[in-house]
C-alpha cells in the first residue's frame, strides 16, 4: 500500500503516520464499529466518487442499528471525503475507508458512553479483483 499524505480525523488532517489510536480502543476489544470502503475513479474531471451519498447513508445506517451515535452529519461526512481526495493530491483511482469506532475511555459490553471517533482513510489502489 503506498501512503498519501493525511488521513481525515475527528475534523482534523492527520499526516499519515501520525494517525493512531489507542490500544484500549473500545472498538478493538469488542468490534463494535462500522466501515464503508467507497471507490473514487480518476475521470477527465478530476476524481469523482461513486456513490458518495448511497455509501455515506450506509455508513450512518449502519452505526445506527450498532447503536453508535456518530458526530457528523451526512453532509458533513460527504465534504470530509471530498477534503481528503483535494489534500492528498491524488493521481489515479482511490479507495476511500470511512470509520466510525468506538474510542479509549470506556470498557465493557455497554457501550453508550464510550466516545466516539470518526476517521476517513484514502489511498491510491488500482483494481479492487
Amino acid at each position: 500500500m503506498e501512503k498519501a499524505k493525511y488521513i481525515w480525523m475527528d475534523g482534523e488532517l492527520v499526516e499519515w503516520d501520525k494517525a493512531q489510536t489507542h490500544i484500549l480502543t473500545h472498538t478493538l476489544h469488542y468490534g463494535n464499529g462500522v466501515f464503508e470502503g467507497t471507490r473514487a475513479y480518476m475521470t477527465e474531471d478530476g476524481l469523482a466518487i461513486f456513490r458518495l451519498k448511497e455509501h455515506t447513508k450506509r455508513l450512518l445506517n449502519s452505526a445506527k442499528i450498532t447503536r453508535i451515535s456518530p458526530k457528523y452529519t451526512l453532509e458533513e461526512l460527504e465534504s470530509a471525503q471530498v477534503e481528503i481526495l483535494k489534500v492528498n493530491n491524488f493521481k489515479s483511482n482511490v479507495y476511500l475507508r470511512p470509520l466510525i469506532f468506538l474510542g479509549y475511555g470506556v470498557m465493557g459490553l455497554h457501550h453508550v458512553k464510550a466516545p466516539v471517533k470518526t476517521a476517513i482513510a484514502a489511498w491510491e489502489w488500482g483494481s479492487y479483483l
